[in-house]
């Protein structure tokens, strides 16, 4: 662990999440955006408006994750982000770890106008996972399976796979916790619809910069819950 911030309910970590996260024991909840599987090469003659896929392959962002890190050991309930391709994979493992499991999406009102030989990016998934007794809260709108928002790409925020607010606020919306840890925080769009929401958070990034990103955004979360 190379660098720890308290900002009011919010403690944030900088260093590797599979080397931080067993020295905080047990927590609440856990909410994932890891990195997907998957190919960032091709997209033909509109690759070059799509730096994100540059940034994503400098990053390792396309590497994948070792989901053995979503134990419910650890976590009483999950909500894992993942590729279309590791649905197959993923979906199998969580349903055996956990009580109950649902497939969420997300669609993207502006999807990029690409499909390389594939369909159109419009579409990405969460699975929510939980053990007994944390099942889903909110309302019937919040327990809808689906989201229409618009990418995170024209955000503001230099991170190449934001989720944006309103897509976070539904999902930390359904979680059964009173705190939420994000072992991939990225720039801490999750600690901030936690921090919304009147909820404690853990995130961990081992990204210095985008560490510092998400320490700016929480803490002006935090300011902003304060002073309403």
């Amino acid at each position: 662990m190379n660098r720890v911030e308290v900002l009011g309910p919010a403690t944030l970590l900088l260093g590797d999440s599979y080397e931080v996260l067993p020295t905080l024991g047990e927590q609440d909840a856990g909410v994932f955006d890891p990195p997907y599987r998957f190919a960032t090469s091709g997209g033909g003659r509109f690759r070059k408006a799509r730096p994100s896929m540059d940034q994503i392959a400098a990053k390792g962002l396309d590497q994948g994750f070792d989901d053995s890190i979503v134990s419910p050991a650890r976590f009483r309930s999950v909500a894992v982000f993942c590729h279309n391709d590791q649905l197959a994979e993923l979906l199998p493992r969580l349903t055996a770890r956990y009580h109950r499991a649902v497939v969420c999406s997300w669609h993207k009102s502006n999807p990029l106008p690409v499909a390389n030989k594939h369909y159109r990016p419009d579409t990405e998934f969460w699975i929510h996972a939980w053990l007994e007794g944390a099942h889903p809260i909110g309302t019937l709108a919040d327990k809808a399976r689906w989201i229409l928002s618009e990418s995170g790409r024209f955000s503001g925020i230099d991170h190449p796979t934001v989720k944006p607010d309103p897509v976070m606020d539904k999902v930390v919306a359904t979680i059964n916790a009173a705190s939420i840890c994000d072992p991939f925080m990225g720039s801490g769009s999750t600690g901030v619809a936690a921090i919304k929401r009147g909820l404690r958070f853990v995130g961990i990034e081992k990204d210095p910069i985008y560490f510092d990103i998400a320490c700016a955004r929480i803490a002006q979360a935090v300011r902003q819950a304060e002073a309403a």
